[in-house]
């Protein structure tokens, strides 16, 4: 199947966090009929992670996510574009590394495979039981892919998820001196959130802090008792820092809530290759068991996420040069360190 039918393909299976399991099917399906040996790895009972290899020691492996955010949008074109939800994050990622691998294949390169993860979008589920995965402990070098713009990504932020919760006491809101409004507390805290200076780093960049939902309150005619508000903030130093300035400003007013979090990552450096430190996060902190990581991909992040998601043609047209040279170069640069 060419590159772009098999983008579209992919794209035309919804495939939502937590929905995965048609993509997985059919993903299983396509690289079996390539003569893949092909594994489900059981994540929940409707999601699977597709590990495929085409033997039991490859030292290179290409990665992405299957799922996608909200809402589910088809794919559409034009003779520049791909448009839809996954189109760069990351069905377009796939498409373009199963080609590429296919390519290699045909000038006699098989130390390779695919490892192809469920809930990336989330709290990267899948990546966290692939990493236990014994065939894990084989790879030397892991190639993420994620919408670099196709330069080779060799840092990239981690990220923090957390909620402020705070309480107060209902009562009659023409009686407010009776009651003990939450909202107004956490309005406090998040004020103070706002003019926090959290702490950077010089190779990552500067830490940012998205105040990302807001919940509380019962009715308009209520003191709110009870109030929370999530936050995503992406790391470029360890987590302590961050946690710790988050309950230096709470303090008494409410209760911090860690949910998740990732680290900073540096990743492999290689010549002839366009580098940068990219902003988000991905699968990668959680597959350390998968050698030395690396990070590229087609498309921008910028549209990543957004209504008007897509890809240029010709870039997933370039990504499957740069991945077929990459693993050349990794397999190359093994070889002769031996």
């Amino acid at each position: 199947m060419k590159l772009f039918e098999l983008t579209k393909s992919l794209m035309s299976i919804p495939s939502v966090s937590g929905e995965e399991e048609a993509v997985g099917s059919y993903l299983r399906d396509h690289l079996e009929s390539l003569g893949w040996t092909v594994e489900l790895q059981s994540v929940s009972e409707t999601q699977n992670n597709v590990i495929a290899y085409l033997n039991d020691t490859p030292r290179v492996w290409l990665s992405t996510h299957m799922d996608t955010v909200p809402p589910f949008i088809p794919p559409t074109e034009d003779d520049e574009k791909i448009y839809g939800r996954g189109s760069c994050d990351a069905k377009g990622i796939i498409a373009a590394q199963i080609i590429a691998a296919e390519e290699l294949r045909r000038v006699g390169v098989e130390d390779i495979g695919l490892l192809y993860t469920v809930e990336e979008e989330r709290a990267s589920t899948g990546a966290k039981v692939a990493n236990h995965h014994p065939i894990a402990a084989k790879c030397e070098y892991l190639i993420n892919g994620e919408p670099t713009d196709n330069d080779l990504a060799i840092g990239s932020k981690g990220a923090f998820r957390a909620k402020i919760k705070t309480k107060g006491k209902a009562a009659h809101s023409a009686y407010p001196e009776q009651g003990d409004s939450a909202i107004e507390k956490l309005l406090d805290i998040l004020e103070d959130v706002r003019h926090t200076k959290f702490p950077n780093d010089d190779f990552f960049g500067e830490t940012t802090c998205n105040i990302a939902t807001l919940d509380g309150g019962i009715a308009l005619n209520v003191i709110p008792p009870h109030a929370e508000t999530g936050l995503l903030i992406r790391l470029t130093t360890p987590m302590e820092p961050i946690r710790d300035a988050l309950e230096s400003l709470i303090r008494e007013r409410g209760e911090l809530e860690i949910l998740s979090y990732s680290l900073p990552v540096k990743m492999l450096a290689v010549d002839g290759f366009e580098q940068k430190v990219v902003r988000f996060t991905t699968d990668i902190p959680h597959l350390g068991n998968w050698g030395q990581p690396l990070l590229l991909g087609p498309g921008s992040i910028l549209v990543a996420h957004t209504k008007d998601e897509f890809v240029l043609k010709k870039d997933l047209e370039i990504a499957v040069g740069l991945y077929v040279n990459l693993v050349k170069e990794l397999l190359t640069a093994e070889t002769q360190s031996r």
